[in-house]
């Protein structure tokens, strides 16, 4: 690094720099203030995108509630048009009515379609924990059980456990589904599905 002894030589370096950048300097700042104003676009835009897409799924969830052929087409509309999360939210309250109607198959379609729609974690096991329920009511246990595989989540290690156990016991894997419920009742879930898992344990038999 050049050393500069006194405030004319660095005065002097310092036009030279802007003689020779100053045109690059230029260009940056402009582009830095584009990309700022890009960003703030970006959040608002995005922030707009979120308010619409809560509202939107507020007006189909409401539509939906009704449980009519209009208030499930709104929805099937709502969730077809890529809303991500909202879009999965959507999904479960339509499985809800599937299940509701005892359409077990399209529950188990529209829970598939609920998977692309998300990233979020905790979302995706929720609905593969619903479809592995939906799957055991189909009479698909191993396809139960790799919907139940695919949760990663410590946090929900106790409703799997619970779900693992009802779908091993279908198989007729007692052992199997007494080990899952006790993973359960190990992972001290709430007091509600503490008492369901003791009572599903009791009921297996010896």
């Amino acid at each position: 690094m050049e050393v500069y002894t006194t405030e004319n030589e660095q005065v002097e370096v310092i036009r030279r720099f802007f003689v020779e950048n100053g045109k690059a300097l230029a260009i940056g700042v402009v582009l830095g203030i584009g990309a700022l104003v890009g960003w703030r676009f970006w959040q608002n835009h995005q922030e707009s995108s979120a308010m619409a897409a809560s509202a939107a799924y507020q007006q189909a969830t409401e539509a939906l509630s009704a449980g009519t052929p209009e208030g499930i087409n709104s929805a099937e509309k709502f969730i077809t048009g890529d809303h991500g999360n909202y879009g999965a939210l959507a999904s479960l309250a339509l499985v809800h009515q599937f299940v509701e109607k005892n359409d077990i198959a399209k529950a188990e379609q529209q829970l598939r379609q609920a998977l692309g729609q998300t990233k979020d974690g905790d979302l995706q096991a929720m609905i593969n924990l619903r479809l592995a329920r939906v799957l055991l009511q189909q009479k698909k246990p191993d396809e139960a059980l790799k919907a139940l595989d695919a949760i990663k989540l410590e946090g929900w290690v106790a409703m799997v456990s619970d779900v693992r156990g009802d779908v091993l016991a279908s198989k007729g894997d007692t052992q199997g589904a007494r080990d899952a419920y006790n993973k359960g009742m190990a992972a001290k879930p709430a007091q509600g599905l503490q008492s369901l898992l003791r009572l599903k344990l009791n009921n297996l038999p010896s």
